[in-house]
């Protein structure tokens, strides 16, 4: 059956190629709010090409089709004991697999166990002139060379469909708790984040919200449970609870008017000059932004401050993102190579 809707999918692009008819895909369509608006294209619906197609918790390794929910999918994994490293978010329960690669979202254990393209050992792609092909494979390889299944990850669907990937995955630690910290101002939050993280905790998330920083620590109990006493502050109870809603942005942060910006920066930087709310995850490499200001201003002081700033959610016609030229003029080649007639409409860069 997923044979079937493979070679489906595969002549839907064939025939848009021959058509030239754009394509945009669609798995969940939990994202959408990311994707911005795309008329007069056909949608490539990939939701139904679903299933583990093979499982070895002894080489830490899964392969999966794109389709399959990532709630399916941690599921099975938790079932023997382990996890994805990089702690996905949802954004809703239809959430895929396929779909969160090509975002390139990771979670709150970023900073500490690895980003998405760090996790995908090898895919299963078509092309946007209808050919299969495969990259990568199953086992964690030390060569030289560009790593082009990684490619995917952040491409935002515009190299071509994935159809499958082979993933690395993590054991779930023995335990985790979280630490909270007094209130403090932005700026001391970021140097106190650098100072925890530059020392060996068992550290797996570290945020500043609603002016508390929270650090996770995870691994064994005796581990966890001297870690927590020799870096102090208070145990947070409900510490499983928040970093479930920092990564599915429940908190009440994210329910504030605004545009919302996801800024990226060196953790110890200082913060952009900038009007509006801050939360910082990462140890400060993410960085939330709930501003009025224009998307102009973001870009500007951005820049200033050494950072780079993309539209999460909001308004901000055409200027969502700003790339460097020699990084666009990249983009575009390889694109080219994976796409010559232009097939795949991305989500705005």
């Amino acid at each position: 059956m997923a044979a079937d809707i493979s070679a489906e999918l595969r002549e839907h692009i064939e025939r848009a190629a021959a058509t030239n008819t754009p394509l945009r895909i669609v798995g969940g369509n939990s994202k959408a709010f990311y994707t911005g608006p795309a008329a007069d294209v056909e949608l490539l619906e990939v939701a139904g090409h679903t299933g583990i197609i093979g499982y070895e918790p002894s080489e830490l390794v899964v392969t999966v089709r794109a389709g399959t929910r990532l709630a399916e999918l941690e599921a099975a994994l938790a079932g023997h004991g382990q996890m994805l490293g990089f702690e996905p978010p949802y954004f809703g329960a239809d959430a895929t697999i396929g779909g969160t690669l090509a975002c390139g979202f990771s979670g709150p254990r970023r900073p500490f166990a690895g980003s998405a393209r760090d996790f995908v050992l090898g895919c299963q792609i078509v092309n946007g002139l209808g050919e299969e092909l495969n990259f990568g494979g199953q086992v964690i390889k030390n060569v030289a060379g560009f790593d082009v299944s990684r490619l995917m990850v952040g491409a935002l669907g515009s190299l071509g469909l994935l159809l499958q990937c082979s993933l690395r995955v993590l054991p779930r630690p023995e335990t985790e708790t979280t630490v909270t910290f007094a209130p403090a101002e932005a700026a001391a939050a970021i140097e106190f984040m650098n100072r925890l993280a530059g020392r060996p905790w068992p550290l797996s998330a570290l945020a500043y919200a609603g002016g508390r920083v929270r650090a996770r620590l995870s691994g064994a109990s005796a581990a966890v449970s001297a870690a927590a006493t020799k870096i102090g502050g208070d145990i947070d109870a409900d510490g499983d609870a928040f970093w479930q809603d920092l990564r599915e942005q429940r908190l009440p942060f994210f329910q504030q008017p605004g545009n919302l910006w996801r800024i990226a920066m060196a953790p110890a930087a200082s913060q952009p000059q900038l009007a509006g709310d801050w939360l910082l995850d990462w140890g400060g490499a993410q960085r939330w932004l709930r501003t009025g200001e224009s998307a102009a201003a973001v870009h500007r002081a951005c820049a200033a401050a050494g950072a780079q700033a993309r539209l999460f959610r909001g308004e901000a016609g055409a200027d969502r993102q700003r790339i460097a030229p020699e990084l666009a003029a990249l983009q575009r080649r390889v694109r080219q190579a994976f796409d010559p007639l232009g097939l795949f409409v991305p989500l705005p860069d």
